[in-house]
């Protein structure tokens, strides 16, 4: 599932509408001219791209997020630790802490996140 994998570009475009969200295509067609040296074509081919991925959505000429940028990483997060790691998140926690050790804040984070999963 390539779903919720951006190139390089892909990022920097779906970035540029999340700070500028609502925005009209024209104006967006402009911000990408001036941000990335993009004509009116390779800006709509990359928005077919992004919505059609179900990211965005241009209805009536208005651009807005069909799903926001948290949403979006989140989404990223749970489709690679699915596709490495079978979807086991202690497997990938595992793998994430033989390379790097943990902070004290990043244990209680990661303690307060499953106290707060238990009790809700």
């Amino acid at each position: 599932m390539e779903q919720f994998k951006l190139g390089d570009m892909e990022q920097k475009f779906a970035s540029l509408i999340w700070e500028h969200e609502p925005v009209r295509s024209r104006e967006l067609q402009q911000l990408c001219g001036k941000e990335f040296g993009w004509k009116k074509s390779t800006m709509y081919t990359m928005l077919k791209r992004l919505c059609d991925r179900g990211i965005f959505i241009n209805q009536d000429g208005m651009v807005t997020s069909l799903m926001g940028r948290e949403e979006f990483l989140a989404a990223q997060g749970e489709q690679f630790i699915q596709e490495n790691f079978g979807g086991m998140l202690p497997k990938f926690l595992t793998a994430f802490t033989k390379r790097k050790k943990l902070s004290k804040k990043e244990i209680d984070e990661i303690r307060k996140i499953i106290d707060e999963y238990e009790e809700g």
